[in-house]
């Protein structure tokens, strides 16, 4: 993270797509705000592929590795075919088991809910996402959902903590441990091993389905939302939708020693990309979670404040049914930032 130099060292990620535009954005927001670290750029995805023959160097790991911090922007994953999803890749290589995911409303973003404001804590590392599967017989496909006490109990430590620090009052975890009794059973029993030791803050636990169904009835009435791998991914995109979508929320993936990896979750969008019309808000918000994580709470803080300002005066991408480009985006952000 410090280089010989003493200066603050960060590795990025443009990404695919329209990453590099949102990041260039983005760069641009943070040294308005004072923040202008040395950046280790590196390419990821089918970019690397193509330089490199993989799609994570080495020497992409080993900068994060030794910088502990990386700003990512989207990288495009074949479905079904070729590579397999970087952001999988990453949070293996480094043991990145958290991922943070913060919902809530901001000023002149078209939602169909107000007054939310949630975080999804979600286990990064096991689950089905583990990808052990082969085929039983030809036309059966088994794949085996792997969970353990250790990943269970430092995710569940993990929620508490954010909730603790973030001065939250309920951690809920989500399960299906009615039907699926050992495995999600025993996630949900690591949860309340540790709720005990957190008395200040309430615990409770929800079915996966009547969770999803609370949070698009009364999402204000939950706080914490504790979730293995891939209950956590269906419902963190859930709760966007919840806000205006992926586009207006951020992300982050933790692991130990600081070590984190802050990036937009939204699709690289290579229809527009180029166009200079793509909304760098996601970004942005990761990157304040990344100055939140580096303890730089003023810059961040003033970062929100601007884009608040101007998100709420209307100077917003087509996305949210603006006029304003990438560029004029970031440009009034900056403004902003210049004037307090």
């Amino acid at each position: 993270m410090v280089s010989r130099q003493g200066a603050l060292t960060i590795t990025l990620i443009p990404g695919d797509g329209i990453g590099p535009e949102v990041t260039r954005a983005v760069v641009r927001v943070l040294a308005a705000a004072g923040f202008s670290p040395e950046w280790e750029t590196f390419s990821a995805g089918a970019e690397a592929v193509a330089e490199h023959g993989t799609t994570l160097p080495p020497a992409l790991l080993e900068s994060i590795t030794r910088n502990k911090i990386a700003l990512k922007g989207p990288i495009s994953t074949p479905v079904g075919k070729g590579f397999t999803s970087v952001n999988v890749g990453l949070r293996k290589a480094l043991d990145l088991y958290a991922n943070l995911r913060p919902v809530w409303n901001l000023p002149s973003v078209p939602s169909r809910f107000q007054n939310v404001d949630l975080v999804i804590v979600r286990e990064n590392t096991e689950d089905l996402y583990a990808g052990l599967e082969h085929t039983v017989v030809p036309g059966v496909v088994e794949s085996l959902k792997i969970i353990t006490e250790v990943a269970s109990t430092r995710i569940a430590e993990f929620a508490f903590d954010q909730a603790r620090r973030r001065g939250r009052k309920r951690v809920t975890a989500i399960h299906k441990a009615n039907i699926m009794k050992l495995s999600d059973g025993l996630f949900l029993d690591c949860a309340r091993k540790v709720a005990a030791r957190y008395p200040e803050i309430e615990f409770d636990d929800r079915i996966v389905d009547a969770a999803c169904m609370h949070l698009v009835m009364h999402p204000e009435r939950l706080d914490v939302l504790l979730l293995p791998n891939l209950y956590g991914d269906i419902v963190s995109d859930l709760c966007a939708g919840l806000v205006g979508g992926l586009g207006v929320v951020p992300a982050a993936n933790l692991g130990f020693n600081g070590v984190g990896v802050f990036e937009a979750v939204h699709g690289s969008a290579p229809d527009i990309a180029g166009q200079d019309i793509a909304n760098p808000t996601a970004l942005l918000l990761s990157a304040v979670l990344m100055l939140q994580h580096l303890q730089l709470d003023a810059k961040a803080d003033a970062i929100m404040h601007a884009l608040k300002k101007v998100l709420a005066s209307g100077h917003v991408t087509p996305d949210l049914g603006g006029k304003a480009t990438t560029t004029s985006f970031a440009e009034a952000i900056c403004h902003e930032l210049s004037s307090k």
